[in-house]
């Protein structure tokens, strides 16, 4: 049976795509397709950015990004929060007219189902997703985020707003997971977090279809490459541990090149830190490091960056956080939580790297072994959803 889903998103794919929100879609869609299912997208793209050549962008261009917005679109984004009772993320998109949502949907044609896709969009039109089965990926525990963010927010009105989604998640997460036919996550203890009942739940593990073959390096450019969305707060906080708790106990002559969109106070705050800001192949800025520090400290479901590294064989240093959700960890990962044994298994590694020791590993191994499981749940997931599809049909006969 050829399934047709709409796959409903904040987000198109973009054409160059760097968050881990974007790489996870774009892995869930292979997915899907590896598993003959046609899919139609229905999202925005952000300002200025391209979209994939075979994406389309159905309901148009929305700024969500909170550091590109300026103070009146963020005062117009917590009056909407306030007025419709939606958490900030629902609410930043209420600024689509619900019948441009509802022309998109009609303009897919005969369809089976619905992929939710994270919280966002599904739960700023709650009501237009319900006259077909559906499947939720939860892609994190959202209220649980929200709240760990409230904790480590640096003021009041930051602490009180990141309190306030945590309340408002916790009420639409458990409305979207009862809507739906199964709860799709990264990491399986999310769905404990969800409360999702073990019949309806499907742990999915990610597989990223680039390139787990680096580019040849003849000379390391840097001993510690950290690629990543710093501007997203779960993020912010990993980083900030790292440059406060680690970074004073390495050895003096480290090279530290930090990518990917972060905050303006932050970088300044780190001279000796190179900041070089979205770059266009991670690969390469990736392979011209001797060690990856994975220093996730928030948040939940999967690290994208994580899976890349060991995609790529590529050594690192990771917290318990950075490897959630995932069973096989490489030999060439050190797992550390406190500063001190984080800080001692970079040095080690990058002591041993200098020698010309660079510990890669064939990632082959890890890829391959990811994209069998996906696709194992990918086909879970579709029984449970074909299942609800022949019972609503047998229902109405």
């Amino acid at each position: 049976m050829s399934l047709h889903l709409v796959f409903v998103t904040s987000l198109v794919a973009q054409a160059n795509p760097s968050t881990g929100y974007e790489l996870a879609n774009a892995a869930l869609l292979e997915g899907l397709a590896r598993a003959g299912v046609r899919t139609t997208v229905i999202g925005c793209a952000w300002p200025g950015q391209a979209v994939a050549p075979d994406a389309e962008a159905a309901l148009g261009e929305v700024e969500v990004r909170t550091e590109k917005a300026g103070p009146w679109l963020k005062i117009k984004w917590l009056l909407m929060s306030l007025a419709t009772g939606l958490p900030m993320s629902s609410a930043k998109l209420r600024v689509i007219r619900k019948e441009a949502v509802r022309s998109a949907i009609t303009a897919a044609g005969p369809f089976d189902g619905y992929v939710l896709n994270g919280v966002a969009l599904a739960g700023a039109f709650p009501d237009l997703f319900t006259d077909k089965p559906s499947i939720f990926v939860a892609h994190n525990v959202e209220h649980r985020s929200s709240a760990e963010n409230a904790r480590n927010a640096g003021s009041l009105i930051k602490r009180i707003l990141f309190a306030r989604d945590a309340r408002l998640l916790k009420t639409l997460e458990p409305r979207l997971r009862d809507r739906s036919t199964s709860v799709v996550t990264f990491a399986a203890e999310d769905a404990v977090d969800l409360g999702v009942p073990p019949d309806r739940s499907v742990f999915l593990p990610l597989s990223i279809q680039r390139s787990t073959r680096l580019p040849e390096t003849r000379k390391l450019a840097h001993d510690l490459a950290l690629l990543g969305t710093w501007t997203w707060h779960p993020n912010r906080i990993g980083l900030e541990w790292f440059l406060n708790e680690v970074t004073p106990r390495l050895l003096d002559d480290v090279r530290i090149r930090v990518a990917g969109s972060t905050p303006a106070d932050l970088a300044s705050a780190w001279p000796d830190v190179d900041f070089v800001g979205r770059v266009e192949r991670a690969t390469d800025f990736v392979a011209e490091s001797a060690v990856i520090p994975l220093i996730s400290r928030a948040g939940t479901g999967v690290q994208l960056k994580t899976i890349e590294t060991f995609s790529l064989g590529l050594p690192s240093v990771a917290t318990t956080s950075s490897v959630r959700g995932i069973a096989a960890i490489p030999d060439n990962c050190t797992i550390a939580d406190d500063p001190e044994s984080f800080a001692a298994a970079l040095n080690d590694k990058i002591r041993r790297a200098r020698a010309g020791n660079l510990q890669r590993l064939d990632g082959r191994v890890f890829a391959e072994t990811q994209a069998q499981l996906m696709d194992a749940g990918i086909r879970q997931m579709l029984d449970m959803l074909t299942g609800a599809t022949s019972g609503a049909k047998e229902a109405l006969s």
